[in-house]
């Protein structure tokens, strides 16, 4: 149960970094309103490393299905406990965007873009294509297994340090991530994406139900054959 609950711990700590420096960007009346995309990258990149420095060493530091079912396809990761791992992974992203959703509570119902409060929780495409949205969500998260089996870790623990898993994610964010927003994690989309759905939210749009599979699909395929290439070569 510990290792599971620094999955939830984990996933929920990357969401409450990276979903609150969304609400700092694009709600109304903010502190950081219209601060842009670095701080975007930068925010998610110390929330993932703050993660991994906590909880890597309890669970191995997975916080992302994508990891885990990677792991598991090559056999660094027992295929028993990958429900479980994805499970907890995915509570805790919904955890994380209620909590930012209480932080900025009084900025929901000054901010009339509908499109905007849903960014605060999931991605989104920029130009909507399933093919090619599908197809970014594929690279970034093959380049992602690939960096970290590459920089000799299956747990993104030993090998590199979590700073460096910090650095990875701050450099796809910029590379890749105009696209659709470099989900590259299914924890961290389809969690938040439940909580847009469920929580009372003035002037809320729909939750996108209908891109949502991008976010699941896209990343755990990439990260599928990014641990197979690589098991491949090496």
């Amino acid at each position: 149960m510990s290792v599971l609950l620094a999955e939830l711990l984990g996933t929920m700590i990357i969401v409450l970094f990276g979903d609150a420096v969304v609400a700092n960007v694009v709600l109304n009346k903010t502190k950081g309103q219209n601060s842009g995309w670095i701080v975007i990258t930068t925010a998610w990149a110390i929330g993932v490393a703050l993660a991994v420095y906590i909880f890597g060493p309890i669970s191995g530091g997975h916080f992302n299905p994508a990891v885990t079912l990677a792991l598991a396809s090559i056999g660094k990761f027992p295929w028993a406990d990958v429900p479980a791992y994805i499970i907890f992974q995915v509570a805790g992203g919904f955890i994380g965007a209620v909590v930012v959703w209480l932080h900025y509570l009084p900025h929901w119902n000054v901010t009339e873009d509908k499109d905007a409060k849903l960014a605060v929780f999931c991605t989104g495409p920029a130009i909507r294509d399933y093919k090619n949205n599908f197809l970014s969500e594929f690279i970034a998260t093959f380049i992602l297994l690939f960096a970290i089996l590459g920089l000799g870790t299956a747990n993104m623990v030993q090998g590199f340090g979590p700073a460096t898993v910090g650095i990875l994610i701050f450099g796809l964010g910029l590379a890749f991530g105009g696209t659709t927003g470099y989900a590259m994690n299914p924890a961290r989309d389809l969690g938040p994406r439940i909580a847009h759905f469920v929580l009372p939210i003035l002037g809320k749009r729909d939750s996108d139900w209908a891109y949502s599979w991008i976010p699941v699909l896209g990343p755990i395929c990439g990260g599928v054959a990014a641990a197979l290439f690589f098991s491949l070569i090496f």
